[in-house]
């Protein structure tokens, strides 16, 4: 491992002990600080020291009393009525379009509800239909392709059987002139 690669790791260590310790004392920060707040308010003057927190032993000193200015509990019926039962009674009675729909029944949503698959099933038939239309234009135009490419690849051959018939016929006219000039003394330079 390379010293850059051990202090990348030995930095990461580092964040997350920061990190730790940051959210432990983000935990029982609070707690610690009343408890602190509460030790300087005691009475400097009582002798006596508190009883340790948890203690099992039963004394005659108990916790004073809490003390808090709490407002009242507030029902739910009077922050939101109607939501108790689930039901707004005014809902949806300023919009002509919702308020339709709210009246509808089961079977007209259901009605609803099958008209809005079969548009969406047409609809899904319809852009096959395009797609397989798409791959058959498509699988003819290679067809034809292939077809132009063979017919090329035909032409070649004929024409490069061709050419072979012919060099073979020059070779031959070539040997022979060949032959009668060597018998009328000609000798090659080379």
């Amino acid at each position: 491992m390379s010293s850059g690669g051990r202090q990348a790791g030995a930095f990461a260590r580092l964040c997350l002990v920061i990190l730790a310790v940051s959210s432990a004392l983000l935990v029982s920060g609070p707690a610690f600080y009343l408890r602190i707040m509460k030790g300087f308010q005691r009475n400097p003057s009582s002798s006596s020291s508190p009883p340790p927190p948890f203690s099992s032993s039963s004394s005659s000193s108990a916790c004073p009393n809490c003390i808090c200015d709490c407002p009242a509990t507030i029902s739910l019926q009077k922050i939101a009525p109607g939501l108790v039962n689930l039901t707004i009674p005014d809902c949806g009675k300023e919009d002509s379009e919702v308020g339709a729909e709210m009246e509808k029944g089961r079977a007209d949503l259901m009605k609803e509800e099958a008209a809005l698959r079969m548009a969406v099933v047409e609809d899904e038939r319809r852009h096959m239909n395009y797609t397989i239309g798409e791959a058959r234009r498509q699988g003819l135009q290679y067809q034809k392709e292939a077809q132009k490419c063979n017919s090329a690849t035909e032409a070649c051959e004929e024409a490069r059987e061709h050419a072979e018939a012919m060099l073979k016929r020059e070779k031959k006219v070539t040997a022979a002139w060949e032959r009668r000039a060597r018998q009328l003394g000609w000798t090659d330079p080379a």
